[in-house]
């Protein structure tokens, strides 16, 4: 049989898709990584990885041995985690004020009694993922990509609703069709700068220009200058089902180039509250807001 070190650095290598950031996962040099992967494919006789430059993709033989033995590793990293006795665990989370009250706490009591022995902290102050490693360990955060360095995975589906609150709605001013829009002001986040243009765009239609176009920094500042009747916003769906002051102006979703992430370093995989909390989230996320099967979000990573 080879070596446990040298399975364990094929997996890690495979998923992470490069010799450094799996290095970096494993606590070893690239060299050190290699030496092991090199092991492993001297004992089965064959290359597992097609070495192109710095990028690294399974030969099919590579396949078919990730199948059959990164079950058996996550199997046996679950076990020792189990034995590893009950001591509290500690998570830094940096997390947007509005994904927080909309999302995640409602679902935190569940996380409670699954994981009693995890502690998060959550961190809403800005910029979140620039702070990884310096006082957070995961980020929760709005973005239309992320830095390849991190490791990343798309939280639920995002689609861009156009919103006002429920008298606007219901009142003889509410717009009718997207032209009627031009009679009223927009409540934009300041992250999601292009989220008006790309809703008309991706319907075909000539992009309005609004009596006026505010900006805000918080999303829970643009729900409540919406429900004040302050303009009509276009704000995530993901964040309004919670809150019984608005209605959507038109029945149209246009599917959101801004998507939520979960973001970490590489390195911090190893962890077991990083894991625990990153299988657990998507565990509740994706089972509440399923994504269409063309963009469903990767597998469980762990």
């Amino acid at each position: 049989m080879p070596p446990l070190g040298a399975i364990e650095a094929f997996v890690t290598v495979a998923r992470m898709g490069s010799i450094k950031n799996a290095a970096e996962v494993l606590a070893l040099s690239p060299s050190a990584l290699s030496r092991r992967v090199q092991t492993l494919e001297n004992r089965m006789g064959e290359a597992l990885f097609e070495r192109k430059h710095q990028a690294l993709s399974l030969t099919i033989a590579g396949e078919r041995l990730l199948e059959a033995v990164a079950p058996l590793i996550d199997d046996l990293g679950r076990i020792f985690d189990s034995m590893s006795g009950p001591h509290e665990l500690r998570l830094r989370v940096g997390v947007l004020p509005l994904f927080a009250s909309h999302v995640l706490m409602p679902q935190l009591p569940r996380l409670r009694n699954l994981h009693p022995e995890l502690h998060l902290d959550l961190d809403t102050a800005p910029l979140p993922v620039s702070r990884l490693g310096e006082g957070l360990d995961v980020a929760l955060t709005l973005a239309q990509d992320i830095d390849p360095r991190f490791y990343s995975r798309r939280i639920g589906h995002n689609r861009i609703a156009v919103v006002a609150s429920k008298a606007m709605a219901n009142s003889s001013n509410a717009p009718r069709t997207p032209d009627d829009l031009r009679g009223h002001t927009f409540l934009v986040h300041r992250d999601m700068p292009n989220a008006v243009n790309h809703w008309f765009e991706a319907q075909g239609l000539p992009v309005i220009r609004p009596v006026e176009t505010i900006q805000f920094d918080s999303g829970q500042l643009i729900l409540d200058a919406a429900a004040t009747d302050m303009g009509i916003a276009f704000m995530l769906d993901t964040l309004l089902a919670n809150d019984p002051r608005l209605q959507p102006i038109f029945d149209v979703k246009i599917d959101s180039p801004y998507e939520y992430w979960f973001v970490c370093k590489q390195a911090a995989l190893s962890s077991k509250a990083v894991r625990m909390f990153h299988n657990w989230l998507f565990d509740e996320i994706d089972l509440a807001n399923p994504a269409p099967p063309a963009t469903q979000a990767a597998s469980r990573a762990f």
